[in-house]
């Protein structure tokens, strides 16, 4: 049974990944996520449901829309793949239960946001506020509600008085400093190169991260972020496929740092440190 509830998450994520992809064609363009249907963006014909079945129709139609036979972009299946296996992870990572379906929900709603940007900033090299601000409040507000008082939220540290009961606040200053100080470097980066680095994207979204994974976490985030950043540009500027005045986006870098601190942060830091004990 357990292999049939991660083939119904796979598949959930496949076709949420469907609507990621349509969210970030309209985001571009600037219209409504919610109204109208489906379209070819060449043509710009109606899609019916055999042309978006995820991934499936892609490999069907060979690559071409039905009606005008341009070429569909990777992206599509790709992010459909990527959300569905993703979905797997957080699952398998928050395992279910009564009383973390919350905690599983938010997962997978940050996942979400997490997928726009790394498409969005690796196409448009910009990182829309349309996306990160609402990410930053669902993660504030989800950190918040960790320290509310039973019966809101049972199972989380609260301490009774006689006139009430007293939040213990101790939850939420570890992610909000580390929120603080995440966004603070980049900001410095950001002034001391006056932009040419990192832009202000990229501090909105440090300001997520620290938000999001708390500390230590968020070291092991950018440290992997910069890392993979700094390979990447190597064999980029190797390959004659960039030079050292290029840009490239940061945020595809910052968010598969992300999710590799979230699901191996802590076997990384222990690897670390029983590397520099021995």
């Amino acid at each position: 049974m357990y292999w049939i509830f991660n083939l119904f998450i796979f598949l959930f994520g496949l076709v949420v990944g469907s609507f990621l992809n349509c969210l970030i064609y309209r985001l571009k363009e600037g219209k409504g996520f919610f109204r109208g249907r489906s379209f070819c963006p060449h043509c710009k014909h109606v899609l019916t449901w055999p042309d978006l079945i995820p991934v499936f129709s892609f490999f069907v139609l060979g690559r071409k829309c039905r009606y005008c036979q341009k070429p569909i972009s990777w992206q599509y299946p790709l992010v459909e793949l990527a959300t569905g296996l993703l979905f797997v992870l957080i699952m398998n990572y928050e395992l279910i239960s009564f009383e973390n379906i919350l905690a599983s929900l938010f997962m997978l709603l940050v996942s979400c946001f997490l997928i726009v940007i790394f498409v969005y900033d690796f196409k448009y090299y910009i990182i829309p506020d349309q996306i990160i601000y609402p990410a930053i409040a669902l993660t504030f507000l989800y950190q918040l509600f960790r320290i509310l008082p039973p019966p809101l939220n049972k199972g989380w540290a609260t301490q009774p008085i006689e006139n009430g009961l007293w939040l213990n606040f101790g939850p939420l200053f570890n992610p909000l400093l580390s929120a603080l100080l995440a966004s603070a470097f980049f900001l410095a980066i950001v002034l001391v190169s006056q932009g040419r680095w990192m832009g202000v994207g990229d501090i909105k979204l440090a300001f997520f991260m620290g938000l999001f994974l708390g500390y230590p976490k968020i070291l092991v985030a950018l440290f992997l972020a910069f890392s993979l950043g700094a390979l990447i540009g190597i064999i980029l500027i190797l390959t004659g496929k960039k030079t050292l005045k290029a840009k490239v986006p940061f945020a595809p870098f910052l968010v598969t740092g992300t999710f590799m601190a979230l699901f191996w942060g802590e076997k990384i830091i222990n690897w670390y440190l029983n590397l520099i004990y021995l």
